[in-house]
């Protein structure tokens, strides 16, 4: 074994959690399957596959992560963050069970390679391979960002290192789930640019070159600090047409078409239209507390003005 933990967040993931624990059962000493009350059989299925299941209830992705750090009886020297809908495939299992255990003691995070498949089809193209993630750490060493929307892990006390084995994000749902999902996206990040703009909570900026995925420090530092600043019926436009043509995206035939139109085009212009409603919404007022209240209704989050977590 890896000395590796697993966490995996879920609702009503049945079609997808059995595979998911499938893949890590054999790299992994402890897995922990924190649920949200799920009205289907997904407790069952974890059980049954000798994962152990925590009850929480869901607020947003980042809380219930943070939650599942302070509360697993986690005992595993590493800790691994896996979605319902991905899986370790077989040569990345092999890279974990033989580097993991030999890191130096300065590392504190591993990145993996994540790739995106849609409609059965590896989408290679558009910059969507290999995006980047820190999803493994020591036990101790790492938190997850406290945000809405986009939310990473950051490690302290050491540097990270990438393996490059197979990890993909396989969801099997069909496209009005897409498209719901999304939706549900869109309002939260929404929130999370008008938070920027307004400053009406703390915001939580962990994300550095140093404690996490250089390509998502990137990501992060061109979207708040240019792409969000340009009008939404520009740069939804113009980001798609930087993936679809100059990042190659049309090379992922049809279903790739259908991919970066709705994840690179429509989302992104819904994101813009919600906040632009957002604004509309809010407009003339002044007093913060007055603010985080009217978004809490038109929006349905639990919108506060707490301090995000940094406990380490």
């Amino acid at each position: 074994m890896s000395n590796l933990a697993v966490i995996v967040l879920t609702k009503n993931e049945s079609l997808h959690l059995g595979r998911a624990i499938e893949s890590v059962k054999n790299i992994s000493d402890e897995i922990f399957v924190v649920d949200s009350f799920s009205t289907d059989n997904t407790a069952q299925i974890a059980e049954q596959s000798g994962a152990k299941v925590l009850q929480h209830q869901f607020v947003n992705y980042a809380k219930q992560f943070q939650w599942a750090l302070d509360n697993a009886p986690i005992t595993a020297r590493w800790v691994m963050r896996l979605d319902a809908d991905e899986i370790i495939e077989a040569d990345l299992q092999r890279e974990i069970t033989e580097k993991l255990p030999n890191l130096p003691d300065d590392v504190a995070g591993v990145n993996l390679k994540r790739k995106h498949i849609f409609l059965d089809r590896w989408v290679r193209h558009g910059g969507r391979y290999p995006l980047i993630l820190l999803r493994i750490w020591r036990r101790g060493q790492g938190r997850i960002e406290d945000r809405w929307m986009d939310e990473h892990m950051v490690v302290w006390g050491g540097r990270t290192v990438t393996f490059n084995g197979g990890f993909a994000d396989h969801n099997l749902k069909d496209l009005s789930f897409f498209t719901d999902k999304h939706n549900w996206y869109a309002t939260r990040e929404a929130v999370d640019v008008l938070n920027q703009r307004l400053n009406l909570f703390p915001r939580d900026e962990g994300v550095t070159s140093v404690n996490s995925s250089f390509q998502a420090s990137i990501k992060r530092f061109i979207k708040e600090k240019v792409y969000n600043r340009i009008p939404f019926t520009i740069s939804s436009l113009g980001y798609f047409l930087y993936r679809y043509i100059f990042q190659l995206g049309f090379l992922d035939g049809r279903s790739g078409l259908v991919y970066h139109f709705l994840q690179g085009y429509w989302y992104r212009f819904l994101v813009g239209a919600k906040i632009m409603e957002l604004e509309r919404a809010i407009q003339g007022m002044t007093d913060k507390e007055e603010i985080r209240i009217e978004l809490t209704r038109l929006t349905g989050l639990e919108l506060g003005d707490s301090q995000p977590s940094t406990n380490r």
